[in-house]
């Protein structure tokens, strides 16, 4: 990996803005293998080399992956006027650059990757990729085999094409039904939409699975965990 100002790096590492780091490195609190170093352009190898900041080392992440348990009620952004942030709470991250792979609703729960590897999220994300998807949802209406047909064969929820097939599990049909759907694809609202269209409404909307990554199911709602190496492998791999 190539090497990184000193003051880059300390900002990189959330220890301040640009200008805060500048004067600590100027006032001498900013050692580099035990020597004090006040040049801001300074430059350091953040593998080899081993930064104090006031006496505290600073390591260093490149790259960090977070598996969020979303709660209804937050916004898939990394900062919003209004609501809480998915990204604020990752509360132990080290770098500052996270940010959510893809969106859920405000009131979707459920499985949300937080990272700063944008190559991967492209991976994630690209149409050409048709990752699967898979949600847990409460229906009002009795959702049948028709349906089931239906999701299968594509629905006209308004766009230029129809929706691409959609495998629609039901795991409780009654006035209020409950299923499983997987979807390769990442229309807005496009689940509530596709239901809307068969005549029904989404009660709730729960984020199980995207791609090889699963829902931990010990992870409460609005907590979080760092990937695993296979989980990140295995995403990796497609």
């Amino acid at each position: 990996m190539k090497d990184l100002r000193l003051d880059k790096f300390l900002t990189e590492m959330g220890k301040g803005s640009r200008s805060q780091v500048k004067t600590y490195i100027s006032k001498g609190r900013v050692t580099v293998n035990g020597e004090i170093i006040k040049r801001p352009e300074y430059k350091i190898s953040p593998e080899n080399d081993i930064v104090n900041l006031e006496g505290e080392k600073v390591n260093y992440s490149q790259w960090e992956y977070y598996m969020l348990n979303k709660p209804a009620g937050c916004v898939s952004a990394t900062e919003d006027k209004h609501f809480p942030t998915v990204v604020s709470f990752i509360e132990d991250a080290v770098r500052k650059d996270l940010f959510p792979v893809g969106r859920l609703d405000k009131d979707t729960e459920g499985l949300l990757l937080i990272t700063n590897d944008g190559a991967l999220a492209h991976e994630l994300l690209s149409p050409k990729k048709h990752v699967a998807k898979t949600y847990y949802a409460r229906i009002e209406g009795k959702v049948t085999a028709e349906d089931v047909t239906a999701f299968r064969k594509g629905l006209d929820i308004g766009e230029k094409n129809l929706t691409k097939p959609a495998e629609l599990v039901i795991l409780k049909s009654d006035s209020e039904s409950e299923i499983e759907v997987t979807i390769t694809e990442g229309k807005y609202h496009q689940i509530k939409r596709m239901f809307e269209k068969t005549g029904k409404k989404v009660i709730y909307l729960k984020r199980l699975s995207m791609g090889s990554l699963k829902l931990d199911e010990t992870l409460a709602t609005g907590a979080y965990r760092p990937l695993t190496k296979s989980e990140l492998q295995s995403l990796k791999e497609g």
